[in-house]
């Protein structure tokens, strides 16, 4: 198989984990030809990468990556499990929605929705971000250990905007009211022109590596008067989600 066949691959699973779909909408979805679509479905079939939900039906992923996933790594799982829970946040609110962990002291993006609106914030997924200047990277940072907490403000805190809080003291109470409230606005901190709100995601002995967040365009998101109930909305849905992962 060549590069440009692998990625066109993955180009369909990644549609396909939004669901079941046929054939021709997939081919629109990945903006290839129904023919190419055809014959990488058939050799992902093969694989048990797809599947199809009845004979000439819609196209859903196989179990052959149920099995891979079951050995992946746990981010890889996490995002899986994460999905249903972002797209209905996406919808809810009708902006990005997206996933990120802790890795080496950093944000890391695993995975984010797409928007409807014509005008579409950039999609970060693989990219990094300090704790300090994003949302879900203070809600991270708000429920780690004391000792973390104090190593990190006293590292120089980058500043990506001319917004980004970079005092310890003015962090540390920041902190305290992201735990007290539950989640986190960050507007224009980490990129002019873009705010976001993120909520924790709690692992089942109540420690938080993970985070949901939703981001849109500064002029536009959020609405001041649904800022609180954005809050809530992301709350809710990083609760399912960490009630379904200690299951």
């Amino acid at each position: 198989m060549t590069v440009q066949s692998i990625k066109r691959s993955f180009a369909l699973l990644r549609a396909l984990a939004l669901g079941p779909v046929g054939v021709t909408e997939l081919a629109e979805r990945v903006d290839l030809p129904k023919s190419t679509v055809a014959r990488l479905l058939a050799s992902l079939e093969e694989e048990q990468a797809v599947e199809q939900t009845e004979a000439g039906g819609e196209y859903r992923l196989g179990p052959g990556l149920i099995d891979l996933a079951g050995s992946a790594p746990r981010g890889r799982n996490l995002v899986a499990a994460s999905r249903p829970h972002l797209l209905e946040l996406a919808e809810s609110i009708d902006e990005v929605a997206g996933l990120s962990i802790i890795d080496g002291g950093q944000v890391y993006y695993l995975d984010q929705t797409e928007s409807s609106s014509n005008i579409q914030v950039r999609d970060w997924t693989g990219e990094y971000a300090p704790l300090h200047a994003v949302p879900s990277g203070l809600v991270i940072l708000a429920h780690q250990p004391e000792r973390f907490i104090e190593d990190y403000l006293a590292t120089p805190l980058l500043q990506c905007t001319s917004w980004t809080m970079t005092d310890p003291d003015e962090l540390r109470s920041r902190l305290e009211h992201v735990r007290s409230i539950g989640y986190a606005w960050v507007y224009e901190e980490f990129a002019e022109g873009i705010n976001s709100v993120a909520a924790p995601v709690f692992e089942s002995d109540g420690s938080v590596e993970a985070a949901l967040h939703v981001h849109g365009p500064a002029y536009r998101f959020p609405n001041p008067d649904d800022t609180h109930d954005h809050g809530v909305a992301v709350i809710e849905a990083a609760g399912r989600l960490s009630l379904q992962l200690s299951d």
